[in-house]
């Protein structure tokens, strides 16, 4: 893979050279592309979800394994991942603006975090590229749980 694309698509467009923060910087241009696409196009179907996630998890592991060859391991630029989380974040979401937004800030605690064995999750198949997709990915089950339990919650006690 040419080196340009490759740090196209594992810094996520550029992203992940964000002086601060750049898995957040990362999952916020994702959420807002989240909601360009579903202003322009109507909610995005599971099966679109879906096949998004597994063809960035697809290309993301390969493209993170190359970048932790060359700057070694988990580098901070390496954003792709977070996209996978918060693709998973996003799974079965249909509340618009505010779901994307309490999502984006669970999926970030969560991956902050990686409690409940989401770190155990850096170690499956020894690490590289598959360990930083997996943790990013295990994180965005949770935020996607917590999401769904919030929303449900506000649907209940906030008028």
């Amino acid at each position: 893979m040419p080196r340009p694309l490759l740090y196209t698509i594992g810094a996520f467009f550029g992203t992940g050279f964000a002086p601060i923060a750049p898995a957040t910087v990362a999952s916020a241009l994702f959420a807002v592309m989240w909601w360009a696409a579903w202003t322009w196009l109507g909610p995005i179907p599971l099966w679109l979800n879906l096949a998004l996630l597994v063809v960035v998890t697809a290309i993301g592991i390969p493209v993170a394994q190359k970048l932790e060859d060359i700057h070694g391991e988990d580098p901070s630029l390496v954003v792709i991942d977070e996209v996978a989380g918060m693709l998973v974040t996003f799974l079965f979401l249909s509340a618009g603006w505010q779901g994307w937004v309490i999502g984006f800030f669970w999926f970030r605690f969560f991956d902050i975090l990686k409690p409940l064995g989401v770190r155990k999750l850096e170690q499956l198949g020894g690490g590289g590229g598959v360990g930083i997709m997996a943790d990013d990915i295990g994180a965005g089950v949770q935020a996607c749980l917590a999401t769904h339990g919030t929303l449900w919650l506000m649907a209940r006690f906030v008028s």
